[in-house]
């Protein structure tokens, strides 16, 4: 039986009390600062909830300390930039978050360096994600600068009333990263060469701090146990071959940070040249780091807090009942559901909302699309103020009329203020198509997602009618007053001879018994090359066939870290991907397809898939095009993905 208890026990950093063993992970929202350099209300209101939903322990995103010597500076982004802002802007939110009796840290970055163009770096090295952009070496009066300002917005954040800091960080191979990985770190000077010297900036940094803020002011350190790199752009899918830092070179690194007067290490793994360890999506396994933590656990007298894919609660409070690990630091998953541990002590998991670790809305609309960040299962995450859910206006009734996630979604957020709610759908089961995208073994949290979401429709009595394919005419007759059309979408069969042969992707997830040995995929979306990944990892051969530049790329571009590993994974082990290739034929046995420069091949394969996209199944929602009180959501509105189903059916319910 699970000990779900121990999750609710406090532990200490530097002889502050930490009420429980969850910290919220210091992830960027982008909506942290106004131009005026305060901290936003709709910040403050994001970290609110997560203390009251049970976070002992809340960190910052990485706060920019240096004014002078990195390019960004000039922004006015840094932490000091407005200091009379941010001091009493802090107030405001520490009060919030110590009324919940939640600490909170600021986490303070020495900087970037090669993750971004333009920044400098340990040594001239090529910039994250180019062929040939180089970062500029900086010189060791340079780093002396910006350790000096670090320790100065140290000694401020102290002052403005804050808990403790966390040092930005060794880990995804941001700049102080790069100096203790050999791949990056090529300098001769103090800074460079041994790995006191490697280490020297992160010693000089938390020296600092205590001589400004007394020993006793907490101070931890971001750190990744193994970085799975071989060079730049050069990711590793295991650690055969690691040139940039080893678990055992790591180890000694974690004894030497605990000398230098860390009081506790937040670990986790990865760089960003090896993102899907970094920002793991499904495809790596809970629970993964458990074995690494505990050697660093072992090695160390301090706090270390676990980070990456930590969202088996069981399993947390397993290992740190055995000692592998002191906490567990939640980012993902405490975006999705901010009461995450509070259910997760009370042993009420079934109530948790799961994290599907698709890194569509926390890592992709800030990283790749500079936009605020938001949440594939949770459509108000860091919006709470603007999109919280508004009470209901007055008795009404709400049909909705399609039983995948964007209905499903729907229906509870209407149900919950307090309308009355029947959910209509054709079928014999929920789901929509998440029921086939949690179909693949490494997507068991899209699975918990559906099981979820019909939980939330019983326990908001909704009224669910299954096997029925209602019309125009009764939706107009129902009584309704409001109607929500989430009748999705249905495989696309584009006009190509002989493609009723294949086998559409959505019977290929429900059938594998269907496919054979050597597969060919039409169509290099996310769901044609998740496709062929499951099926490669069961032995089998598989062509990806793609008629754009590359794969993932259409519709709703996947997030870098899923691109990266998918594409890792097809080198590894492979998978023929042939892109800018069309289609122009299925026959029995196999495909004939055009390359782009115009010469033609048949592919052979004993199963042929149609992955090759959806369509919207629109007809009923042109049927009441007009009328009013009717709004369409999710795929019926174009294919797209849970991110877009979800927020669409939230926002036309809590809009009625």
């Amino acid at each position: 039986m699970t000990n779900y208890k121990i999750l609710g026990t406090p532990f200490s950093i530097a002889g502050v009390t930490i009420r429980n063993r969850y910290a919220f992970s210091p992830v960027t929202t982008a909506t942290m600062w106004d131009e005026k350099g305060n901290i936003t209300p709709k910040f403050i209101r994001y970290m609110e909830d997560r203390a009251k939903g049970g976070f002992g322990l809340l960190l910052t995103g990485a706060l920019t300390t240096d004014r002078t010597v990195d390019p960004y500076a000039a922004t006015g982004a840094a932490l000091m930039a407005a200091p009379e802002a941010f001091r009493e802007t802090s107030r405001v939110l520490l009060d919030a978050v110590h009324a919940q009796n939640t600490k909170m840290f600021a986490q303070l970055t020495l900087g970037l360096g090669r993750n971004y163009p333009g920044l400098p770096s340990t040594s001239e090295n090529i910039v994250f994600g180019t062929a040939d952009q180089i970062s500029p070496e900086l010189t060791t009066e340079q780093i002396r600068e910006k350790i000096r300002q670090l320790v100065e917005a140290a000694a401020f954040v102290k002052e403005c009333g804050w808990d403790g800091i966390e040092v930005h960080a060794m880990h995804w191979g941001y700049l102080l990263d790069q100096f203790a990985m050999k791949c990056f770190n090529r300098r001769t000077d103090e800074y460079g060469g041994s790995w006191e010297n490697m280490l020297r900036a992160a010693k000089e940094i938390v020296e600092g701090i205590k001589a400004v803020n007394g020993k006793d002011f907490p101070v931890g350190m971001r750190f990744s146990l193994e970085t799975y790199v071989k060079d730049a752009n050069q990711g590793l899918l295991t650690a055969e071959g690691e040139r940039g830092r080893t678990l055992e070179e790591s180890i000694m690194c974690t004894k030497m940070l605990e000398s230098y007067g860390y009081d506790y290490l937040s670990v986790d793994t990865g760089v960003y040249d090896s993102f899907w360890y970094a920002c793991s999506p499904m495809y790596i396994p809970q629970s993964f780091m458990f074995d690494m933590a505990e050697k660093c656990t072992k090695a160390v007298n301090i706090p270390v807090i676990c980070g990456g894919r930590m969202n088996d609660a069981a399993a947390c409070a397993k290992a740190i009942e055995e000692g592998k690990f002191t906490a567990v630091t939640l980012g993902r998953p405490g975006i999705a559901d901010p009461e995450y541990p509070n259910k997760a002590i009370a042993g009420k998991i079934e109530t948790i909302r799961p994290c599907i670790a698709c890194n569509a809305g926390c890592f992709k609309s800030v990283c790749m699309d500079a936009a605020p960040m938001t949440c594939a299962v949770n459509p108000i995450a860091a919006n709470e103020i603007e999109l919280d859910l508004k009470p209901g206006n007055g008795k009404k009734n709400v049909a909705v009329v399609g039983g995948g996630v964007a209905g499903m979604e729907a229906a509870r957020t209407a149900a919950r203020r307090g309308y009355d709610v029947t959910l209509y759908e054709k079928s014999g089961h929920l789901g929509g198509h998440i029921v086939e995208a949690g179909a693949h073994p490494f997507k068991k949290e899209i699975k918990q997602l559906n099981d979820w979401y019909q939980r939330e429709l019983k326990e908001y009595d909704v009224k669910v009618v299954l096997n029925c394919d209602v019309n125009a005419e009764t939706l107009k007759n129902s009584g309704a007053d409001a109607v929500i059309i989430a009748t999705g979408s249905v495989t696309s069969v584009p006009p190509i001879p002989g493609i009723e042969k294949a086998i559409s992707a959505l019977d290929a997830i429900n059938h594998p018994e269907k496919l054979g040995s050597n597969i060919v995929i039409a169509g290099g979306g996310l769901v044609g090359c998740e496709i062929g990944y499951d099926e490669v990892l069961k032995g089998k051969q598989v062509t990806v066939v793609e008629l754009m530049g590359d794969i993932m790329a259409a519709g709703a571009a996947a997030p870098l870290p899923n691109i990266m590993m998918i594409k890792a994974e097809f080198a590894a082990r492979n998978v023929r991907v042939l892109t800018k290739t069309k289609v122009t034929e299925f026959c029995d046995d196999g495909i004939m397809v055009e390359k782009e420069d115009g010469t033609t091949e048949k592919i052979p394969a004993d199963t042929m898939i149609n992955a090759l996209g959806f369509r919207p199944d629109n007809a009923l929602a042109k049927e009441l095009e007009g009328c009013a009180n009717v709004c369409a959501v999710g795929d019926v509105n174009g294919a797209a993905n849970i991110l877009k189903a979800v927020a669409e059916g939230y926002k036309a319910a809590n809009g009625i």
